[in-house]
């Protein structure tokens, strides 16, 4: 249940977004029927996702009892039961609700180009991240407030730089569907989309590896505790997901899209177009099961390694039985100078790293259109991106 409820949050978080920072603006540009046809299919999976959000959320709270079963008025009554975990679930199924009734509209195509179409697509997506938030927002006054604000804001990068990479994966392969866009169009649409949503998957990976690495320094003492844990055991299937992803997403950024720019310059009948019409949606689909087995391991993280490593120890030397609830706990780590002089070095190299791989998959775009642009080769050249 942990896992279908971040699917379907994280998933309409990221379609929402999708439709208003990439897929909408390119739709636009090409005419009135393709930005409602791109709109009514993201509308629509959003709507979806947010109402199978709802009915995750309310199973898990109905299952989290300690009697077993389902107990659906139970979680009901503990939505604003004065308690701040109550104000926070109720909060988090309300703002579900009130995203789906926000997009509701657009799933139809007479609102889906209209006026109200941005501000439906803004306040759908803040409250579907206000949803995700809920989920990592601490229910107790803290003791640590300068911790605690930090800690939570490194949560929030993550929840919302997931949501929107891999929920806008999700996006993408759904257009990818025909139907969508008229086949006229796909070519002009698809460059459009592509180098937008490569933009904001670029600053959602950047976001993400900025806040794993505080998260892993927050739980982990050392590599080590990757191989003896069970907290790294997790987190180290977690990393290796997680680097498949980059991968596919390097390949994306430096090899695929750029030649679909090309394709694009250089007409529809390439030897490789239809090569790359079908290598998209399996990318794309390939990321979005590798999102999807992500946030299956995600739930699983539960503790510390550092506290589960220490614990081990304790009760390896301990001359009697030591419960689970008794064993000792590791205080927080302590930020010291050389922690924020650390963090900020990565984070400025890391920013670096990613807008220079941006640019430079820019630049190779652009040197591959050049070079598909009809005109621009002999005709006797074959076997590349132009055919005589």
């Amino acid at each position: 249940m942990a896992w279908a409820t971040w699917v379907t949050l994280m998933g309409f978080v990221g379609v929402t977004a999708l439709a208003l920072m990439a897929a909408g603006p390119a739709a636009r540009r090409i005419g009135a029927d393709a930005l409602a046809g791109v709109t009514v299919r993201l509308a629509r999976a959003a709507v979806v996702l947010a109402v199978l959000a709802f009915a995750a959320v309310l199973t898990d709270l109905a299952h989290s009892g300690d009697s077993g079963g389902y107990h659906y008025k139970a979680a009901w009554n503990a939505l604003y039961d004065g308690t701040n975990a109550g104000r926070l679930s109720g909060l988090e199924v309300t703002m579900l609700l009130v995203g789906a009734a926000l997009t509701a509209p657009l799933a139809f195509r007479g609102a889906a180009n209209g006026r109200a179409r941005k501000g439906l697509l803004i306040t759908g997506l803040g409250a579907g991240m206000i949803a995700l938030g809920t989920t990592r927002f601490p229910d107790a006054m803290p003791e640590e407030w300068g911790h605690t604000v930090f800690e939570t804001a490194m949560w929030m990068l993550h929840l919302f730089g997931g949501a929107v990479w891999l929920g806008g994966l999700a996006g993408l392969a759904l257009l990818a569907v025909p139907g969508a866009v008229p086949s006229a169009e796909r070519s002009a649409f698809w460059s459009s989309t592509i180098r937008r949503f490569s933009a904001a998957a670029m600053s959602c990976v950047t976001a993400i590896t900025l806040s794993g690495l505080f998260l892993y320094w927050e739980h982990v003492d050392g590599p080590s505790q990757l191989f003896t844990t069970m907290y790294g055991r997790v987190l180290g299937v977690k990393i290796l997901i997680f680097g498949t992803l980059l991968l596919l997403g390097v390949f994306n950024q430096f090899w695929l899209h750029p030649r679909i720019d090309a394709l694009r310059a250089a007409g529809d009948e390439r030897p490789l177009r239809t090569i790359l019409v079908r290598q998209f949606p399996a990318v794309v689909t390939v990321e979005t099961l590798l999102g999807m087995s992500l946030l299956f391991v995600a739930p699983f993280l539960h503790g510390s390694a550092r506290n589960q490593a220490f614990q081990a120890e304790t009760a390896k030397h301990s001359a009697i039985a030591i419960s689970p609830e008794d064993l000792p706990r590791l205080p927080d780590k302590v930020v010291s100078a050389s922690t924020w002089v650390l963090g900020s070095t990565e984070t400025i190299a890391l920013i670096a790293l990613m807008i220079g791989g941006y640019w430079f998959s820019g630049v190779l775009a652009r040197r591959r259109t050049a070079a598909a642009a009809p005109g621009s080769r002999p005709a006797t050249a074959t076997g590349d991106l132009v055919e005589a």
